[in-house]
């Protein structure tokens, strides 16, 4: 199966880089571009879109509007999943992003090997949560968030079961499966049981809204300690 992409970006140097890079994957098609997030909308209503990488800070309508407007359907089937592309003085709109219903963010500096893993996570329903760039990125920016008691601001949290909180918070410091895995002596399978659980109790679509939802409740602190 071919990863439809579509590239968001108001510099088109930019995108003609990355469509080089996707151009030459057997398993990728450039299937669309647009320049900000209006005409990305526009395009969207006549083209089968996969993946969608989008830049934060474009004209008429930035990333950020643009990403919660093609996420607001988001659990419908076939809907595009959008990976964003920000750069380290640009943190803050990431965070919003990820709020917004984007499945993760990359640098726009990544090796392309790493983009390209991450498209194809995200089109597999995986979300991108790279460990040191997310902790650092939510570590800057909690302290701007209400402080609220978790149990007030998410009582679907009492659902969790000590070992499932247990896993939520160290998916919030950006830990995969496998390391939970080593850190609690469980078998990989187990602590993807236990994401899963997790995921459905809360109501939440992906790794990345768990890690959002556990900075916001206060679950985890700056710094990636627990509460």
């Amino acid at each position: 199966m071919t990863i439809r992409v579509m590239l968001v970006d108001d510099q088109m140097l930019l995108r003609t880089g990355f469509r080089m890079v996707l151009a030459a994957q057997p398993d990728m098609e450039v299937v669309a571009e647009a320049g900000d997030g209006v005409q990305a909308l526009e395009v969207l209503r006549s083209t089968k879109v996969d993946v969608i990488l989008m830049d934060v800070r474009m004209p008429h309508l930035d990333g950020v509007e643009a990403t919660r407007r093609i996420c607001e359907g988001g659990q419908r089937e076939g809907a595009p999943k959008v990976l964003i592309l920000t750069t380290f003085d640009l943190d803050e709109y990431a965070f919003s992003a990820l709020k917004a219903g984007a499945s993760g963010f990359m640098l726009k500096d990544v090796p392309p090997n790493e983009l390209l893993a991450a498209i194809r996570a995200v089109d597999s329903g995986d979300a991108v949560v790279a460990p040191s760039t997310t902790r650092r990125l939510l570590d800057r920016f909690s302290p701007m968030l209400p402080a609220t008691s978790a149990e007030s601001a998410r009582p679907e949290l009492e659902r969790l079961t000590g070992r499932e909180r247990e896993v939520l918070l160290l998916v919030a410091q950006g830990l995969s499966n496998g390391e939970i895995a080593a850190r609690l002596v469980l078998s990989e399978a187990t602590v993807k049981t236990h994401v899963g659980r997790i995921l459905t109790k809360l109501n939440l679509r992906d790794r990345v809204q768990a890690v959002v939802l556990a900075y916001e409740t206060g679950l985890v602190r700056a710094g990636g300690a627990g509460a």
